[in-house]
């Protein structure tokens, strides 16, 4: 049992393991994750020649440690490993997405319980691919403005699912009439959506997206995505707290473009009514006493500031460099990336006893995660704060993800 007990797709990144397909540790364990995560499909063929390299490669690694294991064996565990996850796929789906960018999983949470199989991820960094790992049992692939990333796509998939982070366009180069969008990340969208020509593109960024740049930014989204890719778009900011059912106050930007060759009834296409928010900060809130690293102490230097403003149970304050600043409408502030860092912008509560910053669960749980079963890794609280601000509110792209799925 020992031997069995010792078999996990971790020890690919073990020192003495030597890898032979050709590929980094991080590209193996995603290969190898994709491959087991779409083992009782067909997607599996997709990533399977590589696949069984590297395991017959970690079966000769386990002999030289003296364990004598056979590639069916192997299989065997490393399979139930990758499926014994809190979010395992569906197996009966109706549609297939990939998740770019993926983050900590937001996007396939909501997409999963609409009905789909996720068939591809893609997301660079290390801490948010741990996170990802735990809960969905996959390594998402690395940068994908790298070529060898892009190519581990499979050729069909329905829906392109991603929350791409926003930068500057250069408008200098204009090519057959469209504005250049090389040497940022939504060109390498561009590219997957002009390789794979998805049914629906489905993208999500910071509101200020739209009035970035004097709107040429987002016009030369829209741009690309209905005149050069021949998609037709939908655009709408939606806020979490409006048409999510989360009280946290964050306005997002939603495009979702369908290809009118396979979907011709994209007409038909709605984004999601605002609905009543039902639930109170104190659904997201832990009971009780939490750690001590969250609590004030009537040492620090900006005690007295928090006490005088702090004075009620019901709301979410905000630290705001030099001032807090109470959320009158009972709902959480906008949860940011950088609230773990240096003490801006962080949120915090008055309970029974003290005055306290949110903890990362709580932070998830303000983005819709379903805090019973989603599992935070034991990784720096700084970096979970991150990851939380960076992600999408479930619950809110689940809704829309419904919208998209009765047009298909």
């Amino acid at each position: 049992m020992l031997e069995i007990e010792s078999i996990n797709i971790g020890e690919l990144d073990s020192k003495d393991y030597k890898f032979s397909a050709g590929e980094n540790t991080a590209e193996e364990k995603a290969i190898l994750t994709h491959y087991l995560h779409n083992f009782r499909n067909g997607v599996a063929k997709h990533y399977e020649e590589k696949a069984l390299l590297i395991i017959e490669n970690y079966v000769n690694y386990k002999k030289m440690s003296s364990v004598k294991i056979t590639k069916k064996l192997a299989l065997k565990k490393l399979l139930s490993e990758v499926e014994d996850v809190p979010f395992n796929t569906p197996k009966n789906y109706s549609f297939k997405f990939i998740d770019l960018f993926a983050g900590i999983g937001g996007f396939r949470i909501a997409m999963q319980n609409a009905g789909g199989r996720c068939v591809y991820t893609s997301e660079w960094n290390k801490d948010a691919q741990i996170t990802y790992k735990e809960n969905f049992g996959e390594v998402p692939f690395g940068d994908i403005s790298q070529e060898n990333i892009k190519n581990y796509i499979p050729d069909n998939f329905d829906i392109l699912c991603a929350g791409f982070p926003c930068q500057a366009f250069s408008i200098a180069g204009h090519q057959k009439g469209f504005s250049d969008t090389r040497g940022t990340l939504f060109f390498d969208i561009e590219k997957v959506v002009e390789k794979h020509r998805p049914k629906v593109v489905f993208l999500e960024n910071v509101k200020n997206l739209v009035s970035h740049d004097n709107g040429k930014t987002f016009r030369v989204i829209c741009e690309v995505l209905e005149e050069k890719l021949n998609y037709k778009v939908f655009t709408k900011v939606l806020n979490s707290m409006t048409h999510g059912n989360v009280p946290q106050n964050r306005e997002r930007i939603f495009i979702v473009a369908f290809d009118p060759e396979q979907v011709p009834n994209f007409a038909d296409f709605n984004f999601p009514e605002e609905i009543p928010l039902t639930h109170t900060i104190h659904d997201f809130l832990e009971e009780g006493k939490q750690d001590e690293k969250y609590y004030y102490k009537e040492t620090h230097q900006y005690y007295p500031e928090l006490e005088k403003t702090m004075t009620k149970k019901d709301t979410v304050y905000q630290w705001r460099r030099v001032y807090v600043r109470e959320n009158k409408s009972n709902v959480c502030p906008t949860l940011t990336a950088n609230m773990g860092a240096g003490g801006h912008n962080v949120p915090l509560i008055k309970d029974d006893f003290g005055i306290r910053k949110l903890t990362p669960k709580e932070c998830f749980a303000f983005q819709g995660y379903p805090m019973n079963k989603y599992i935070l890794p034991k990784i720096a609280d700084s970096k979970l704060y991150m990851q939380a601000g960076n992600s999408v509110t479930t619950t809110l792209v689940e809704r829309i993800s419904h919208s998209i799925i009765r047009v298909l």
